[in-house]
């Protein structure tokens, strides 16, 4: 659930107030889930609005046509897992994979119920094997798992997020002999500020991903914390039994100065409502939808001295980490003007000489027009007399369209009983407040109105009637009590966001670092078209994760499978392999649709590893331009 940071009358007396339920006007706040929480920890979860589109998908049936569409690309073999939505990222070292897990099953702490990292045998890629599993601390998740050879040894460093009020930070692991691990720590990572961490709490906060680097003698890795300020951080593991915090950098160093914004220093400042005034103005005020600007992901150059932040609505940062300690700002990689407005930088990986950088944006705000409006509060207020619910911009537009209707409206639903749009059934979320609550009223019918933004006064008599009201400029409480007050028994509000693209690839020219330019954008036909008769209404079709090894960037793509692009002229990126499947047959197989969240690309090699969140871990085999009809299935 995103959540809300304001500052109340003392100017340091925070409130923690869910989407809409600010003491201001709405101002289009209220709406899904953008994976931002609140101060506390462990709840700045990236993953927020995936857990959502889930729930809002899980009953639509597809109407499109089944393909099977390989090029170039075949499957070698599998690591079976069939759990519906639980498999997240993938690593690969010296003939074994692992794969981590989302929400469900939740850590047990034992990994018996299938949580944790689970790894696999791929010496053989055509006979992949179960070979075992770390187990999730109980409470929490697993949604990234890296691996390497490094100084100190083989470490596998995991993720942990709190699915069920476990811990969060990461552990460390030492798997030279993967069939028997060795832990060696567990580490609780805080905010980096001093008065968020002691004053506010935000201590023990989840980390989403990580990654493992090296400086000369030296071991180091880097994540991204799920909490306000300086949310990349990095830890040296040269003792991997006894990491140790060594710095951090977060996006609010890019907020511009000023008193509304951030002071000259933000992570120096001492003033707790100037810092979390911060965070409200500008941390969580980015571009589009999904608007908040904290970082996402990173990707360390080989050398060990390049960070490349994907910081959602910040951009595409590039910091210079040659000393670890003290990380220096080089450059932005921005455009929100492309596509549909959004940011949303999510992954990003560069060419081997860091003149190239291929950029993932992730967005889940697609068929937004036909979601109902939910997470709003009408504030409580005495003149909440009449109950009220949220309902889509369609239904909205729909209402206002088409005058003339009788409606009966519940907690869950507005249902036409005459009129133009008779034997419609609208989905409804209702608010929170001190309104009446409709398991008290009942249903109630009566004829709908349509009354615009009802910010003033209504003039027309409403007596006995359902108002139809539009969501914008005022607050949720001045337009129940507006309508209210010309007599109606209850209002509905419509939501006003409109639909966009799911999302697909930006490439950077990074000849200057200090001044990269867009060379390129990269989609699908169904990451720009969701409607195309192709497309399978249940799948998301937003990019996920990048690699990149030499000309060619691997794309985990969720329900549009993996892809290879030739990036050898960034200005010109060309598809030259895909691995897509679809239909009755392959969703058995598989657990599930097609929905590719991890990848990685074995170097020098043929050999592809991706994750499927429904069928676990699949093995494909790169083959030369043209030879497709030599792969096997």
């Amino acid at each position: 659930m995103r959540k809300l940071l304001l500052l109340g009358a003392s100017a340091l007396a925070l409130l923690v107030l869910t989407s809409g339920a600010a003491a201001g006007p709405d101002h289009g706040l209220a709406g899904p889930d953008d994976g931002i929480g609140s101060l506390g920890g462990n709840n700045l979860d990236p993953s927020a609005a995936l857990i959502a589109l889930d729930a809002e998908q899980g009953d639509v049936v597809s109407t499109g046509p089944f393909a099977d569409v390989v090029k170039n690309l075949a499957v070698a073999g599998r690591g079976e897992r069939l759990m519906p939505n639980a498999t997240t990222d993938v690593w690969a070292l010296d003939g074994y994979a692992y794969i981590g897990t989302f929400n469900e099953p939740c850590g047990d702490g034992t990994g018996a119920n299938g949580s944790g990292v689970r790894i696999f045998d791929v010496s053989n890629p055509n006979r992949v094997r179960p070979a075992g599993f770390l187990p999730s601390v109980e409470g929490s998740r697993i949604n990234d798992v890296k691996v390497a050879n490094m100084g100190s040894g083989t470490i596998l460093v995991h993720s942990n997020e709190s699915c069920a009020g476990g811990a969060g930070g990461f552990e460390v692991y030492e798997v030279s002999n993967p069939l028997s691990p060795v832990h060696l720590a567990h580490v609780q990572v805080d905010d980096s500020n001093a008065v968020l961490r002691d004053v506010f709490g935000v201590t023990d906060v989840g980390v989403h991903n990580l990654f493992l680097f090296e400086q000369g003698a030296r071991d180091y890795v880097a994540l991204q914390a799920e909490g306000f300020y300086g949310s990349f951080q990095i830890y040296e593991l040269t003792d991997p039994a006894d990491p140790q915090f060594v710095s951090a950098w977060g996006a609010e160093h890019l907020c511009p100065f000023g008193p509304t914004f951030c002071s000259p220093d933000p992570n120096a400042d001492t003033d707790a409502a100037r810092i979390v005034s911060t965070v409200n103005n500008w941390l969580l005020q980015g571009f589009g939808a999904s608007r908040n600007r904290l970082l996402h992901d990173m990707t360390i150059s080989a050398d060990g001295t390049k960070a490349y932040l994907s910081n959602w609505d910040a951009g595409l940062v590039l910091l210079d980490i040659s000393d670890p300690a003290n990380p220096q700002y080089v450059s932005t990689a921005l455009d929100p003007t492309v596509r549909d407005g959004e940011v949303n930088s999510h992954a990003a990986w560069p060419t081997a000489d860091g003149k190239t950088v291929v950029e993932t944006e992730e967005d889940f705000e697609v068929f937004s027009s036909e979601v109902p409006l939910g997470n709003f509060t009408f504030q409580d207020r005495p003149t909440n007399t009449i109950p009220g619910v949220g309902v889509s911009t369609n239904a909205g537009d729909d209402f206002e369209a088409n005058p003339g209707n009788n409606v009966t409206v519940n907690a869950t639903s507005v249902t036409v009983n005459s009129g133009p749009l008779a034997g419609n059934v609208y989905p409804a979320s209702e608010g929170v407040g001190n309104q009446p609550r409709f398991a008290t009223t009942g249903p109630i019918t009566g004829d709908a109105e349509f009354v615009g933004l009802a910010c003033d006064p209504v003039a027309t008599d409403l007596t006995g009637k359902v108002a139809i009201a539009r969501r914008g400029t005022c607050f949720f409480g001045d337009k129940l009590a507006n309508v209210a007050a010309a007599g109606a028994t209850a209002i509905v509000i419509a939501n006003n966001v409109g639909d966009s693209d799911w999302s697909g690839i930006r490439i950077w020219d990074y000849s200057d670092p200090e001044n990269p330019q867009l060379a390129s954008i990269f989609d699908t036909l169904c990451s720009v078209q969701p409607r195309d008769a192709s497309c399978d209404r249940r799948g998301t079709y937003s990019v996920h994760n990048v690699i990149v090894e030499g000309s060619k960037a691997y794309l985990s793509w969720y329900s549009d499978g993996v892809l290879i692009l030739d990036i050898s002229d960034p200005y010109n990126p060309v598809e030259i392999a895909r691995y897509h499947r679809e239909g009755p047959d392959f969703e058995a197989m598989n657990g599930g649709i097609q929905n590719f969240w991890g990848i990685y690309k074995e170097s020098n090699r043929p050999w592809i590893y991706a994750s499927d969140r429904n069928g676990g871990l699949y093995v494909l085999k790169e083959y030369g331009s043209g030879s497709a009809k030599q792969g096997k299935r």
